[in-house]
């Protein structure tokens, strides 16, 4: 519940998601502050050995930090990835389609091209977006009515072009199932909440070492929070499919609906 609502918070506003991250920090820096100026009124050598203890937990957050943001790469490299081989598969299919030489090859083709569009959709549509669900339930009809051609085509014509055809666009079929798996998988709640959990005392025992030595430091305190700030709402944002700005772009299938318009043109055979 409480992971879906941060999610609706970061898809509205990540700037909001950002400013909320970073006024949670400063406060548990600031109740930290807080306890260490008043432990430091009671001992004579306050901050000993605390460096050491704050210094080990800023260090593995650092490196949760760059766990989380090699998981969150790697999930916006395959979503990436996963669009140009898809839109490479359509292409393909569709050449396949306009050379097999037969009237349900042509209605095929025209088929897959309004199939790019709708996984084009998919891809632009926002997190909470009915596009999704609309893309989704356009797609598994057009599939079925191009197998339903296909079938067909495989009853009268069981030849290795068929074959080829029946092979392009099932790949093309797999990859729709597997970029939509893509897309679905979110960030790990408990990655997430170790990384905010983390943050969180790290933030509170760097604020008890400052109250100790009375210094609270505080512009250097806001830079450090805004870099980690930063960096955690990139995580976030890259993580998650629809989420923030950084989004995955749909180029692959705009050039594939671009190499629609000219279709195929035989040339006539070279004279001898």
């Amino acid at each position: 519940m409480v992971t879906e609502a941060i999610q609706e918070l970061a898809a509205f506003s990540v700037f909001a998601f950002a400013a909320a991250l970073f006024l949670i920090q400063a406060a548990a820096k600031e109740i930290g502050y807080v306890f260490g100026h008043r432990r430091a009124a009671h001992q004579e050598n306050p901050g000993e050995g605390v460096s050491v203890v704050v210094g080990g937990m800023l260090g593995l957050l650092a490196f949760v930090l760059a766990l989380t943001l090699s998981f969150s790469s790697a999930r916006f490299q395959e979503r990436r990835e996963g669009t140009l081989a898809e839109a490479n598969a359509i292409g393909t299919a569709w050449l396949q389609a306009q050379a097999i030489g037969h009237p349900r090859g042509a209605e095929i083709a025209r088929l897959l091209e309004e199939y790019t569009h709708v996984r084009r959709d998919f891809v632009a549509a926002g997190r909470f977006a009915p596009e999704v669900e609309t893309a989704t339930r356009r797609t598994n009809a057009l599939q079925s009515v191009i197998w339903g051609h296909l079938a067909a085509i495989v009853r009268e014509r069981p030849d290795p072009v068929t074959s080829s055809l029946m092979n392009a666009l099932n790949t093309t079929f797999d990859l729709a199932t597997a970029e939509r798996f893509a897309f679905a998988t979110l960030f790990p709640p408990q990655l997430f909440w170790l990384l905010i959990g983390m943050t969180m005392v790290s933030m509170a025992a760097l604020g008890f070492q400052l109250g100790l030595r009375q210094k609270p430091l505080r512009v250097l305190s806001f830079l450090l929070l805004s870099m980690w700030t930063a960096t955690m709402t990139i995580i976030l944002d890259m993580g998650a499919a629809r989420l923030g700005s950084i989004r995955i772009g749909v180029q692959a299938y705009d050039w594939t609906i671009q190499g629609f318009h000219g279709g195929v043109t035989v040339p006539p055979a070279p004279a001898r």
